[in-house]
């Protein structure tokens, strides 16, 4: 199954698009091997950068493009299709289309690929009082 933005874009719930993308991964278990280090050269290109600029201004910053999960930590963009050697190697179109991509918290990335829904809970803001950071007041 090819997932899309534009079919997961048609999910009104964070739920349901949780479901859209799960994988049912197994911790640990091995994607590049000894060929982690193309992997990683490809997420340092500038290409990625861009195109990773592009997709977080797309889903305005927010978990799985959900409005009222604005990502308050560091942002992760998702392959909706896992992504293998051979598309790095041959440096296929579909990793870099932003059809393919979507915006995700740390919380959520790790639960698309190895876990469930109660890893991803929504985190809210903490109302400012004076002085709250004063620690003898």
């Amino acid at each position: 199954m090819i997932r899309t933005y534009t079919e997961l874009i048609q999910l009104p719930t964070f739920e349901q698009r949780f479901e859209y993308l799960r994988l049912r991964g197994t911790v640990a278990e091995e994607t590049f091997g000894i060929e982690r280090y193309l992997n990683q050269r490809f997420y340092r290109s500038q290409e990625w950068k861009d195109i990773r600029d592009t997709v977080i201004l797309r889903d305005n910053g927010c978990d799985l493009a959900d409005p009222d999960r604005e990502i308050q930590g560091r942002i992760i963009i998702h392959h909706m299709n896992p992504i293998l050697l051979q598309d790095i190697l041959q440096h296929s179109d579909d990793i870099m289309n932003p059809e393919y991509l979507i915006t995700t918290c740390q919380d959520t990335h790790n639960a698309i690929h190895y876990g469930d829904i109660s890893g991803t809970k929504q985190v809210g803001f903490t109302e400012r009082k004076p002085y709250d950071t004063c620690p003898w007041r």
